[in-house]
C-alpha cells in the first residue's frame, strides 16, 4: 500500500482507459447534436451535473465551455435554482431535471415519473442523447474527483 497522501490521476495512470472514455464522450456529442440538442443546453447539463457531484475540475472547464456555446453568467448564477428560475426554457428544464435525476438518483416511482415527463418534451431520440451525456458527465466527476484533478488560477 502506498503511503503517498496523493492519489494517482486515472486519466494518467490508465491512460487507455481515458481514452476509451473520449471516445464515448465523442460518440455521445455526435448523437446529441444529431438529435438537435443545443450545445449551449449540454453545457448547462454539464455544469448542473458537477454542481450537484461537487466536481471542481469540471465546473471550472464547462463553466468556461457554457460561456464558450453562448450561456450567460446570469444563467449560470441560476442553475442551481434552475426550476424557480425563469430564465430556462421547457426543453432546457427537462434536460436539466435529467442531469438532477440522474445524478441524484430518487427513488423508481418519482425518477419514472419525471423521466417520462422530460420524454414528453423532449421526444425519444433527444431524451435518450441527453440520458447519455448525463451518465457520461457523472463518469468524468468521479474521474476528477477520485483523481483529485486540480482547478488551476487563471
Amino acid at each position: 500500500m502506498s503511503t503517498s497522501s496523493r492519489f494517482p490521476f486515472l486519466d494518467k495512470s490508465d491512460p487507455e482507459t481515458w481514452k476509451a472514455l473520449g471516445g464515448l464522450a465523442l460518440k455521445v456529442a455526435a448523437a446529441a447534436e444529431t438529435a438537435g440538442v443545443e450545445r449551449e443546453t449540454i453545457e448547462l447539463m454539464n455544469v448542473r451535473i458537477s454542481q450537484l457531484n461537487g466536481c471542481s475540475f469540471c465546473l471550472d472547464m464547462h463553466t468556461r465551455q457554457a460561456v464558450e456555446a453562448g450561456a450567460t453568467q446570469q444563467r449560470l448564477a441560476q442553475l442551481p435554482a434552475w426550476r424557480e428560475s425563469t430564465l430556462f426554457d421547457q426543453v432546457e428544464c427537462a434536460v436539466l431535471d435529467i442531469a438532477d435525476v440522474v445524478t441524484l438518483l430518487p427513488d423508481p416511482e418519482e425518477r419514472r415519473g419525471r423521466l417520462a415527463a422530460a420524454r414528453d418534451i423532449l421526444g425519444d431520440q433527444p431524451f435518450t442523447a441527453v440520458e447519455w451525456a448525463a451518465i457520461t458527465m457523472n463518469a468524468y466527476n468521479r474521474v476528477s474527483i477520485f483523481s483529485e484533478h486540480p482547478v488551476r488560477p487563471r
